[in-house]
């Protein structure tokens, strides 16, 4: 442990100011690189999620110490951290199309939560290394995710047509480009009309020959089809 915290452990005003300072800043951090990407959890959320997380082990100290409640200390923060996952389901969406969004954002919250609990402990260390580390998940192993995500020999695609001439035209073409299809979902989605448009959902496994984007460009050019899309 860094002695430079050693006098910040106890509660006193000064420990007590730092922690509730320190907990606003690092969830002010992460909500920052949130809000930069317009999700539905930013600047402010993450902020008063950490700082509740802080303001709970605190509370917990405080019984302790001063009030003599000789009670299960961990038990207000185990109720945070379950406590996360109502809010963090709130972020958490599937589209029509089948594609769910808010995960990272989800468990982001939940991270939060649990970094505000360290530094109501006094735990600095690891509340600020975590809070890096979340940043570098975001920010720099999210570019290493896309880059995997561009390179996956299997993809998914939703592709809406205009009849089965259209759906057979576009299974022509995998075959001729020696794509796998390993499942194919059909469905019936209403578009923007109310009127009831045929979609169909393909699990492709891809061979060194195709990649990802020119598989798209190929099926967009087919006659009948009206919108595909990677999900």
């Amino acid at each position: 442990m860094l002695t430079l915290f050693d006098g910040l452990r106890e509660i006193t005003l000064a420990s007590i100011a730092l922690r509730l300072v320190l907990s606003t800043l690092c969830g002010g951090i992460v909500g920052l690189e949130r809000e930069f990407k317009r999700r539905s959890a930013g600047f402010r959320t993450h902020i008063l999620i950490c700082l509740g997380g802080a303001m709970t082990t605190l509370i917990s100290e405080y019984w302790l110490v001063y009030m003599h409640y000789y009670l299960d200390t961990t038990r207000l923060g185990a109720g945070v951290v379950a406590g996360m996952g109502f809010i963090g389901a709130g972020t958490i969406i599937v589209t029509r199309r089948q594609r769910v969004k808010g995960l990272t954002t989800a468990a982001g919250l939940w991270t939060v939560a649990i970094v505000g609990l360290a530094i109501g402990a006094g735990f600095y260390e690891g509340a600020l290394l975590t809070t890096v580390l979340i940043l570098l998940a975001e920010l720099l192993f999210s570019k290493l995710e896309y880059h995997i995500m561009a390179n996956a020999p299997e993809i998914n695609l939703f592709v809406e047509y205009t009849d089965r001439h259209a759906l057979d035209r576009v299974l022509q073409l995998y075959r001729e480009k020696q794509v796998k299809v390993s499942g194919m979902e059909i469905t019936h989605q209403p578009d923007r009309e109310g009127n009831a448009a045929a979609c169909a959902l393909f699990t492709l496994r891809l061979n060194r020959k195709n990649s990802a984007g020119t598989i798209l460009s190929d099926i967009c050019a087919t006659e009948g089809v009206l919108n595909v899309e990677e999900i």
